[in-house]
Formats: C-alpha cells, sequence, structure tokens
C-alpha cells in the first residue's frame, strides 16, 4: 500500500535528484540573464518541439541580434530563420516571433503585459509557452504543462487526464499556488532523465514509494 501523497515531500525529493542535470532550458536561459517577458516567451516559441540542447544555443543565436520587439522587428523573415537554424519549423517561427514583435511594437509600446489573456491573444502562444514565461519572467504563479509534466504527474496517479490541457487545470485546482513555477523547473527535468518516457528508471526514483507507476510496462 502506497503512503499518502505528500506534494512538497515528492517535490523536495526531485529538486535534490535533479540537481546534477541540466535545467529546464527558459529557466537556464534566465540565470544567463535572458529573463525578460519578451525574451521569455520567444525562447518558449522557439522551443516547440525541440529538445533543450538545441534550445538553447538556437536562442543565444537570435538574442545576439534581438532581445527587445523593436530589435527583432528590424529582421526579415529571412534572417530570422536563419537565426532560428536547427529549431523545428524555423521559417514559420519567424513568422510567430516577428508577429509577436509588432504587436508589441504597436498596441504595448514595445513592452508586453504579464497577462495571461493578452500572451495567449499573440499568434502562436499557447498556454504552455504564456504560463511558463509569465512564471520565469515575472515571478507569477503559473503552471506549464509540457509533456514530461503531463506524463509524470499521470504516471503518480495524482491526475487522471489525456491531455495536457486538462493537466493544467486539474494541477491548478490541486496545487499549492506557491509552488506552481515548481511543476514545470523540477518535473520537465525529472521526466526527461529519470521519469522517462520509455524505460523509466524505477529502481532508482526518490519517490518511486508514492508513484502509482500507471501505464508503466517496463523499467529500469
Amino acid at each position: 500500500m502506497k503512503p499518502t501523497f505528500h506534494l512538497d515531500v515528492v517535490l523536495d525529493a526531485i529538486a535534490h535528484a535533479v540537481a546534477p542535470f541540466p535545467k529546464a532550458a527558459m529557466f537556464e536561459l534566465a540565470e544567463r540573464g535572458y529573463n525578460t517577458l519578451f525574451e521569455q516567451l520567444i525562447s518558449c516559441i522557439v522551443s516547440i518541439r525541440t529538445l533543450d540542447e538545441t534550445t538553447i544555443p538556437v536562442s543565444l543565436r537570435l538574442f545576439e541580434v534581438a532581445r527587445t520587439p523593436a530589435q527583432l522587428a528590424t529582421l526579415t523573415v529571412e534572417q530570422l530563420t536563419e537565426r532560428l537554424y536547427g529549431t523545428t519549423y524555423p521559417d514559420q517561427k519567424a513568422y510567430t516571433l516577428l508577429g509577436i514583435a509588432r504587436r508589441a511594437l504597436d498596441e504595448f509600446d514595445g513592452q508586453l503585459p504579464a497577462d495571461f489573456d493578452v500572451l495567449t491573444s499573440l499568434k502562436g502562444v499557447g498556454p504552455k509557452c504564456a504560463n511558463l514565461a509569465l512564471g520565469v519572467a515575472t515571478g507569477q504563479a503559473a503552471i506549464s504543462v509540457d509533456v514530461h509534466v503531463h506524463r509524470v504527474v499521470n504516471r503518480w496517479g495524482y491526475v487522471q487526464t489525456k491531455q495536457p490541457e486538462q493537466t493544467l487545470k486539474e494541477l491548478e485546482h490541486r496545487v499549492p499556488r506557491e509552488r506552481w513555477i515548481d511543476v514545470n523547473r523540477l518535473l520537465m527535468p525529472f521526466g526527461k532523465h529519470i521519469c522517462t518516457g520509455n524505460l523509466p528508471k524505477c529502481s532508482t526514483c526518490p519517490v518511486l514509494a508514492y508513484c502509482e507507476q500507471v501505464g508503466v510496462e517496463r523499467h529500469r
């Protein structure tokens, strides 16, 4: 019989376990000084369907020439696409980033407001990127659910959902607001390096005692 699930205990154990691994891309970029709402938002766009190992160098290459809406808006689609080489759909993302920069300039005097509804009204910005950018850049309580977070919390049996959007709503209801940003900060590297999609490392998992191992047929 599993012990009572205590989220604080679980997250604290995971924080210790993931310490040796690279931080999630947005948190790593913030530590390097790329921590404005605009920088975080466009880096999250870069990260879509792209590994962190690619997201970080691509974002850094972009930031060499554009860290503000005004700077980015001076670039052509072709110049942006070249800077975005290595990420998925670089030409599509170039149009998305230009659209965000131009709306920031046209409607918000070059400063994106720290508002979820405004950010998700920008073409190409979904709840995941809006929440992640808000959480990292502004410290707002926000939960960002990527494939890792969605998989981990369902594997635990903490939620029972089919889609990340459903997971987000459940987590917002169940997780104390002061730990919302920790969900992505900790569960992304945990899901990438320990609670992996295939053959999770259950034998060395620090929170196995609390995990229902939902859907796990084979593990290490």
